[in-house]
């Protein structure tokens, strides 16, 4: 534990939990997406939906998706710097089920028509965790560059992507996997110590069996 574990982040807002990581949620979510965004569906579920409204909650989301930081004084402006940016988005209330209370599902579209859902909540102290992508469990911290490969479930995909990385001497600080059924579609959630070059990234998609990849870049 360091000192920003007891204080909590610098940043723009009341609440650490409803704002600062409603902040980093829309930021992670715009990373994940990697091209800018058009519109978003944000679904608020939970505390976030009881009380998000007087904590910002609403608006550092939109802050997030705009690419913003949590200390960025623009965050209580964020619906018009929206507007000017072109970012279309509505904002509802939903049930999620059985899920952290500070909890918020995400639609996003870009320009270029690419579409990812994410839920994510944030669990304390400006912390997050990424629940689902395109409803499938991830369940990771966003702190380190990450790799969320859909693959055709099948014997020897584990081992070609971990290969590969271990080619591009990139190591592996945690690992999940998931799969929605015996032979259908898996996905592994690959937390790396370094960022993957384009080179890897590439590599990666062209392999037999592999769906799509959704890279997490921190840089």
């Amino acid at each position: 534990m360091n000192i920003f574990d007891v204080v909590g982040p610098v940043m723009v807002g009341p609440s650490s939990s409803h704002t600062a990581g409603a902040v980093r949620i829309g930021n992670i979510c715009k990373k994940l997406m990697r091209d800018p965004i058009a519109s978003a569906k944000i679904y608020l579920h939970g505390s976030f939906l009881l009380t998000g409204k007087g904590h910002g909650t609403d608006r550092a989301v939109v802050a997030g998706l705009l690419g913003f930081e949590v200390d960025d004084e623009r965050i209580p402006d964020s619906f018009e710097e929206a507007k000017k940016a072109g970012l279309d988005f509505i904002i509802e209330g939903t049930d999620l089920g059985d899920v952290h209370p500070n909890s918020v599902k995400i639609e996003m579209e870009s320009a270029g028509g690419r579409r990812l859902e994410v839920v994510a909540s944030s669990v304390g102290g400006g912390r997050i965790c990424i629940n689902k992508i395109d409803g499938i469990d991830t369940n990771f911290a966003a702190d380190y560059p990450t790799l969320i490969v859909h693959n055709v479930d099948s014997p020897g995909h584990v081992t070609g992507v971990t290969g590969m990385l271990g080619r591009n001497s990139i190591n592996i600080a945690a690992m999940q996997l998931y799969r929605k059924s015996r032979g259908g579609e898996a996905v592994m959630v690959i937390e790396c110590d370094e960022e993957v070059n384009p080179e890897a990234l590439k590599e990666l998609k062209d392999m037999d069996g592999v769906i799509k990849v959704t890279y997490l870049s921190l840089c």
